[in-house]
């Protein structure tokens, strides 16, 4: 290769080797910010070594023995006083005096659970939302605070800033990398989940600017969701979230008619549908429900399995939709599941079923300012005959969204009832 293509494959390898070097250098250092300045550190060797003595037939491993022999001479040289000293003489089962002996022979451990231990930090409940997303993206994602920013169209001082309101909040609570136990696990994986889905709709439908989806954020959500099945292979609801994510993203391209505008599942033309999603997120469900999943994730899949198993919108099943969300309601009880029940009640059952349920769930607070709420009141409406009302309703959607290309779609339906 040349020197440029060495270079190129070297980055390349990198990317993927990344967030396992920072999740193993992490449990060692107890610092995200430590972690990924010795595998920059690594990454800079490499680039100077590499393309005079070739790839190594190990690359990931060599990247590790490199970092930790930066860390193990930091510690020498600094001996690691005060809060750094301290933070290395608790790494369990690490009864060394000197420090850098301690660090030496925990790297040197059976770290088959350092990445996953990253993920359930880096999507710590004690960190909002938002800084679980972006930090996630980063130290695990491997993007950068720029692509980051431009993904959730947020400029990137307000992203670096959430990051490392994240890193300080980590290491003031002295959180070890570590996959939690026992009944603390299934309360951590939750928000794991949480925060995976976030990043995938955050990118399947659009909270603002003029672009209705953004596949880069789907991808590297999906991209998450494989990373931890490979490290869950028996967690049901982490291949329940996988097959929702990946049923829904073979309807990406079709959800975008020509001129911009999002489509409705009725109007996207199915021949756009990607085959091969489907497969393997109809797949994903089946290993979920094998391993006994009936949770949130698992069910909203078995939802999406069932439109995409319709090859035109006539062939939907929605009595079984609606029997999914009666059951979906009882295990994840939110006003916007309310909403969607009624949706599909409507479509089983005629709009004034939607309608009987809409009302019952219409005062609710999360609900007062949510476009979707009348957006769907509009459409029952529209269905019932009741034209003028359904206009009203359409409007007032369309006033209530940011997405751009969502209030000309409701706008154009306000017309339609004309």
């Amino acid at each position: 290769m040349t020197a440029g293509e060495t270079h190129q494959a070297i980055e390349a390898i990198f990317r993927i080797e990344r967030a396992k070097l920072i999740a193993g250098l992490a449990r060692m250092v107890r610092s995200i910010d430590l972690a990924e300045e010795l595998a920059q550190d690594a990454l800079v060797v490499a680039l100077g070594e590499w393309p005079r003595t070739g790839i190594p037939a190990n690359p990931g491993a060599w990247l590790m023995t490199t970092a930790k022999r930066r860390a193990i001479d930091a510690i020498r040289r600094d001996r690691m006083r005060d809060r750094k000293h301290d933070e290395i003489a608790q790494i369990p089962d690490a009864a060394y005096d000197d420090p850098a002996a301690a660090i030496e022979a925990a790297m040197d451990d059976d770290l088959g659970d350092e990445l996953l231990g990253l993920i359930f930090t880096a999507c710590h409940p004690i960190l909002s939302p938002d800084s679980r997303a972006a930090l996630t993206l980063r130290v695990v994602g491997g993007l950068t605070t720029e692509e980051i920013a431009r993904a959730f169209l947020a400029g990137e001082a307000t992203i670096a800033q959430r990051i490392v309101r994240a890193k300080k909040a980590i290491a003031k609570a002295g959180l070890a990398f570590e996959v939690p136990r026992g009944a603390e696990r299934a309360a951590r994986l939750s928000s794991v989940l949480e925060v995976i889905y976030l990043i995938f709709n955050e990118g399947y439908a659009a909270t603002a600017g003029d672009a209705p989806i953004r596949p880069t954020l789907c991808l590297e959500a999906r991209r998450l969701g494989r990373i931890l099945t490979g490290l869950m292979p028996e967690e049901a609801e982490m291949f329940g979230l996988l097959a929702l994510m990946d049923i829904q993203a073979s309807r990406l391209q079709a959800r975008v008619g020509p001129e911009g505008e999002l489509l409705t599942l009725a109007e996207q033309d199915r021949g756009r549908w990607d085959r091969l999603l489907i497969d393997t997120g109809l797949d994903a469900l089946a290993r979920a429900e094998a391993l006994g999943g009936d949770g949130p994730y698992a069910l909203q899949a078995a939802l999406a399995a069932c439109h995409a198993c319709a090859a035109k919108p006539a062939d939907t099943d929605w009595p079984k939709i609606a029997a999914l969300y009666d059951r979906l309601r009882t295990v994840m009880p939110s006003p916007v599941i309310d909403l969607n029940r009624a949706v599909a009640h409507s479509m089983a059952f005629g709009p004034d079923a939607g309608l009987r349920l809409l009302d019952q769930v219409a005062g609710a607070a999360a609900l007062r300012d949510y476009a979707p709420l009348p957006a769907a009141r509009g459409d029952f409406l529209f269905r019932a005959g009741r034209l003028a009302e359904a206009r009203v309703e359409f409007e007032a959607a369309a006033k209530l969204t940011r997405n751009m290309r969502e209030a000309a779609f409701l706008i154009a339906r306000a017309k339609a009832c004309d």
